[in-house]
Parts: structure tokens; C-alpha cells; sequence
């Protein structure tokens, strides 16, 4: 059941992390416009079962004015409004209660700050700091989200003493190039289930600016730009997709299996084999998975 709708208000960023799953940069392309915000909170509305809107990106404080009347009409419509920034507006608590002052006066249910090292590596320096207090000051619901550089961890209660990756970062995206080196890996055939995506129940999606409905980062059910998302909704069936079927069937193994796909013997866990497998696939199913610039190619569709 379809709870949430996160609007990926723009794909640009003013950081160029290496962990970002969206391969997020000051150079990012495609940017939501006031009018599809209010077709997307339409339908939100037909499909009955949402109950909350996030506005994410890239960085939604880039567009600020929209972003501000997005939230408002969503919480006008009876939608819980939240928000994720790097915080990169907040050069002092002071500045940074004048950045967030409209959102405290809407009403926002959440503000999620990135707080780490990916983006502020200088404790001194960290934004998200001051940002915090101000949002403390106003009152604002807040949470933080704290990826880390991956790290080889050996848990007591891990089965045979298998390696863990810690850290928190997705091997999905930029994180594929960047942050795989010295990592322990496994045998692909053991990658027999997609363990943190509901490919099924379909609990929140992604939405961007070009129509594209995700699932997980690069994988959608189609573009609400040619069928509405209500109806994308209603019609979704995880065992007929092409991608999510074999998923659901065997994990990422088994999309390797069904199509073919040229692969090495051990990846660093399913997400990073499932990522790859789909960016081979880029051609052969390309309103499954896009945008092609979430594989670290260009996009050149407009999204006006």
C-alpha cells in the first residue's frame, strides 16, 4: 500500500558526494516546475492511501521558492510535508532560522539534515550543526541522516564470522565507482534476494521532474507523464515487471540469469550486483530503468 510520495524536486546539487545514489552535481539536469508539483499532489489525492509528501533531491533548497509553495500546498491538502537537505544555507544559526522560518510557519513534519563526513568533513565546519540548533530554536521536527565512508566490521552474532560493511552507504550509483576498492565481496549466486526494497507493497515511491516513478534509484514502474500515477499504481503488478519479477523471484542472481547478463564471480552485496546488472539493461528496457544520468550517463530529455 502506497503511503508516500518523495519528490525528487531537482537532480542538482551543490555537492558531488561519493556515496550519492542519484549521481547528484552541481551539473545535474532536470528540475520539478510548480505545475507538475500540483500533478503529482493530484494524484496523490486519487490514489487515496498517501499520507505524506517529501520533497528530496539533488538539493531542494536550491529552488527554494518552489520548494516552499510545494510544501504549502501539500500540507494545505492534508498531506504530512517533510524535507531532506545537505544544509548548506546555514552559514550561521542566525541566517539559517531565516532559511527555515517558512517551514516552521507551514508546518513541515519532518526536516532531515545530512550530517556527515561525505559532506562536512571539518567538524568546525559543519553546517549541518548550526542548521540543527536553528531548526531546535523553531521547533521543527527533526531527524538526521549520517552516512559514513564504508568500513569492515566482524559481528559476534554474524554467521562464521563473515565480514559486515558498515557505514551506511548504498553501493548503488557514484558509491559503485568510488567506494568499492578493498571491500569484501561474495559470491554473486548467494545474492538471491533484494533485502531493502518492498518491490511488491510499493510503501513509498520517488518521483522526479522527467516523470519517472522509482522504486529504488533507477528502477521505476513507468513515467507519470504518459499514464497518470494513480493509474500506475493501481496496474502495478511487481510479478509481470521485468525487473522486479526476477528480483522478487531470486534477488539480483536471478535478473543475471534471466537476461544473460555478462557478470564477474563476487560482488560487495546484492545492491551493487543488482546495479550493475541494470545498467547493462539500460537499452533493452529503458522506461524501466531511467533516468540514464542515475547510471552516471547523460539524460537529455527535457523535463518542461
Amino acid at each position: 500500500m502506497l503511503k508516500g510520495i518523495h519528490i525528487l524536486l531537482t537532480y542538482m546539487c551543490n555537492y558531488e558526494c561519493d556515496h550519492c545514489f542519484l549521481y547528484c552535481s552541481p551539473n545535474s539536469k532536470g528540475t520539478f516546475t510548480l505545475a507538475q508539483i500540483k500533478e503529482v499532489l493530484d494524484e496523490a489525492i486519487k490514489i487515496k492511501t498517501v499520507d505524506s509528501i517529501y520533497f528530496e533531491g539533488g538539493e531542494p533548497f536550491l529552488y527554494y521558492p518552489i520548494m516552499v509553495e510545494g510544501l504549502k500546498l501539500a500540507k494545505e491538502l492534508g498531506f504530512k510535508t517533510g524535507l531532506v537537505s545537505n544544509s548548506y544555507w546555514a552559514t550561521s544559526v542566525e541566517d539559517a532560522k531565516i532559511w527555515l522560518k517558512p517551514l516552521a510557519e507551514i508546518g513541515i513534519s519532518d526536516l532531515s539534515i545530512s550530517n556527515d563526513a561525505f559532506h562536512y568533513g571539518d567538524e568546525e565546519l559543519n553546517l549541518s550543526k548550526r542548521a540543527e540548533k536553528a531548526a531546535k530554536n523553531l521547533n521543527l521536527p527533526l531527524s538526521s541522516i549520517c552516512i559514513e565512508e564504508p568500513t569492515v566490521e566482524f559481528e559476534k552474532d554474524h554467521k562464521k564470522g563473515e565480514p559486515v560493511i558498515g557505514g551506511g552507504a548504498m553501493f548503488r550509483g557514484r558509491a559503485v565507482e568510488t567506494l568499492i576498492e578493498g571491500l569484501p565481496r561474495r559470491s554473486w549466486e548467494k545474492m538471491s534476494r533484494c533485502p531493502y526494497e518492498d518491490l511488491e507493497g510499493l510503501g513509498r515511491v520517488h518521483v522526479d521532474s522527467y516523470g519517472n516513478v522509482h522504486i529504488c534509484q533507477g528502477l521505476s514502474i513507468g513515467n507519470m507523464w504518459q499514464t497518470p500515477l494513480s493509474e500506475l499504481i493501481k496496474n502495478y503488478d511487481a510479478k509481470t515487471h521485468p525487473i522486479c519479477g526476477p528480483l522478487m523471484n531470486g534477488g539480483p542472481a536471478q535478473l543475471v540469469k534471466k537476461y544473460k547478463v555478462e557478470h564477474e564471480d563476487n560482488y560487495v552485496d546484492e545492491c551493487h550486483l543488482c546495479y550493475l546488472a541494470r545498467s547493462k539493461l539500460l537499452d533493452k528496457f529503458p522506461q524501466y530503468l531511467a533516468p540514464k544520468q542515475v547510471y552516471g550517463l547523460e539524460y537529455h530529455i527535457s523535463s518542461t
